[in-house]
């Protein structure tokens, strides 16, 4: 796709395209666990996805742990590749996602992700879903600062050879909701991930959808688009 005239639209990843809290928790747990600590509350390991994995545990850590971060960060990445490895490993698509992608290429929207994920790690999971090719732009945690740092949607957005005014962040924490409005990009929540929407509206969202069909009339609306 040609993507100098088009209007992007920059996607995060877990608790927006895909259901990975169970996963995230899970590994955090046993992370915590193999260095003899109590784990944190999985409302609290739940509101720290999307960040760089370094910041997250930092949030988690606690204040008096003789525990180093980087420590933790390996035990979280060893968990988590055991899980993934998993015959039985699932992260399923949020419902209606992949409809929704597809329609929104089909309509000329040059789409592209801004995650905390590592990028070996994203590209498992558009592998594992087939939507690699749906994607003109991928942005990591191995290519910049974390969210709510703007630098990787901001480089996302010269990738794809657009401005801010044409570009669109959907997400579903405050993170994403910051980013976007730091880069001057249009701010737009989804209900189905791990910040409330009250917050994300406070966040500088301008736009809340509750379902995936809405959004596509909402980026047409938004933009006076057919």
């Amino acid at each position: 796709m040609n993507t100098s005239n088009s209007y992007l639209v920059i996607f995060d990843c877990d608790g927006t395209l895909i259901d990975s809290g169970h996963n995230i928790v899970t590994a955090m747990c046993e992370a915590w666990r193999s260095h003899d600590l109590e784990p944190p509350p999985a409302t609290s390991i739940r509101r720290i996805v999307g960040l760089k994995l370094e910041d997250a545990v930092q949030k988690l850590i606690p204040l008096d742990c003789e525990v180093e971060v980087n420590h933790l960060v390996q035990a979280y990445i060893d968990s988590f590749s055991r899980f993934r490895d998993d015959p039985e490993y699932t992260e399923p698509l949020y419902p209606g996602i992949r409809d929704c992608l597809n329609d929104l290429v089909s309509l000329g929207f040059s789409l592209g992700i801004a995650t905390g994920k590592s990028r070996r790690g994203l590209l498992r999971t558009l592998e594992r879903h087939s939507l690699s090719e749906l994607f003109c732009v991928l942005k990591t945690a191995d290519d910049g600062p974390g969210k709510p740092n703007p630098d990787i949607l901001l480089d996302a957005i010269d990738e794809a050879h657009t401005i801010a005014e044409k570009t669109a962040m959907i997400g579903d924490t405050i993170y994403d909701m910051i980013m976007a409005k730091e880069a001057a990009a249009t701010a737009i929540g989804v209900s189905w991930g791990y910040h409330e929407t009250g917050e994300l509206k406070e966040a500088g969202a301008s736009i809340i959808v509750t379902d995936c069909s809405e959004l596509q009339p909402a980026l047409q609306s938004l933009w006076r688009v057919p």
